[in-house]
């Protein structure tokens, strides 16, 4: 009993260092996969807690003087791991080496105590921006162009008097985050205040486009190649599977990935797992599996070398997981879609029916077949290896010149 608590313990501190303490205090309080707590928790006063909904303008005007190379980011708050947030930054990072001069506003609560310790954050875990960080609505100065990266930002560059040309970095369709209620409608209700997309790929981009009317931009994936590439695997003999398992995320159909893997464990006991993505210590999980939590980017690589096959699941936009799975090496599955197959296609990825059978088929038969898994790995090692970052924000930067320097 004691050494389970002293595990507990020391795993709620290593999700404080990389989470923040409220979600941490989250993971904690979620037993059993529900939110026995934070579920519960109201908004006590709707209007108060919405009331950027309402069209209220503030902050300078615009001015002729403004550099036509200065760039507000509007964000929400973040922890270290955020995939979202690590796509913001490093666009703001390659733009600065391409001329911009970039400033990063953080919209609404946030659990830096201020913002130094926040552009700390972002230099030491993420990107080496020179970009300077405020923190509140209150902070922003006008500029030449001002991007919203969320729903909720969406409300605040629309209102700044002083935003320039508005752009929407959009990485994923917001609304399907939510049921059909309040949320979803002022989710979607964003993408018809003219801003125009920069989308995360071209699924985005159509949709958004023709459901919205939306003038959309979109830029592709690609993966830190300093860091992602294959390890030496230190038990070969091993069948491995990785499972994208972010219990937090509805999207990423944890559940729907459990009944999967269980099936292969009854049809290949040998067939070993590990989780990755949140503590999932907390669900009872009938199959052997090692709960490696939330893995430091810069483990991730041996991590992901360890494994033949991975499990990603995307029911809205696709992650940046499966580049860098491929650059280590480690075959993909995945479900079908124009979500999923915007960017991957069934050279390099197995595609499968969102249902356990059908998933647990695929994996099962790719370990029966050592050489199509073993072509699987290659194709998807050499298109992960075609992609650059450099080319997709160079394509931001070309509409930003064209935009702003005319």
């Amino acid at each position: 009993m004691l050494a389970k608590l002293l595990s507990k313990i020391i795993q709620f501190r290593a999700n404080c260092e990389k989470l923040g303490i409220f979600n941490a205090i989250k993971s904690l309080l979620t037993i059993k996969g529900k939110n026995t707590i934070i579920g519960r928790l109201k908004k006590p006063s709707p209007t108060e807690f919405y009331k950027f909904i309402y069209a209220e303008k503030f902050g300078e005007e615009n001015s002729s003087d403004e550099s036509s190379r200065t760039l507000n980011w509007v964000i929400p708050d973040f922890n270290i791991g955020s995939g979202g947030h690590l796509n913001i930054f490093r666009i703001v990072k390659k733009l600065e080496e391409r001329g911009f001069t970039c400033r990063i506003i953080i919209d609404g609560h946030t659990n830096f105590h201020n913002a130094d310790q926040a552009r700390s954050c972002i230099r030491e875990n993420f990107f080496p921006i020179d970009a300077t960080v405020s923190i509140g609505r209150q902070s922003m100065r006008p500029a030449a162009a001002t991007f919203a990266t969320s729903w909720i930002t969406a409300y605040t560059v629309r209102d700044f008097r002083g935003a320039g040309k508005r752009y929407y970095l959009v990485q994923d369709f917001e609304p399907f985050f939510y049921a059909l209620g309040s949320d979803y409608t002022f989710a979607e209700e964003t993408y018809n205040f003219g801003f125009k997309g920069i989308t995360a790929g071209k699924w985005l981009a159509e949709k958004l486009h023709s459901e919205y009317k939306m003038q959309t931009i979109p830029f592709g994936f690609s993966y830190d190649k300093d860091l992602y590439r294959y390890t030496q695997r230190r038990a070969p003999e091993k069948k491995r599977v990785f499972f994208y398992a972010r219990s937090v995320t509805p999207r990423r159909a944890f559940e729907l990935g459990l009944l999967a893997l269980n099936l292969v464990y009854k049809k290949d006991p040998s067939i070993e797992f590990i989780l990755a993505g949140w503590d999932t210590s907390s669900y009872d999980i009938p199959f052997p599996h090692l709960n490696a939590g939330v893995v430091a980017i810069k483990d991730l690589p041996d991590l992901y070398s360890q494994c033949d096959v991975a499990l990603v699941l995307s029911l809205t936009n696709l992650s940046l997981l499966p580049l860098e799975l491929m650059a280590c090496n480690c075959a993909v599955i995945s479900n079908s879609g124009g979500n999923v197959e915007w960017l991957l296609n069934d050279k390099v990825a197995r595609f499968c029916r969102m249902t356990p059978e059908d998933i647990s088929d695929g994996i099962v038969d790719l370990f029966s077949e050592p050489d199509e898994l073993e072509t699987l790995k290659e194709s998807g090692r050499e298109f992960a290896n075609l992609t650059s970052w450099e080319s997709e924000v160079d394509r931001i930067s070309t509409e930003l010149q064209r935009d702003l320097l005319a």
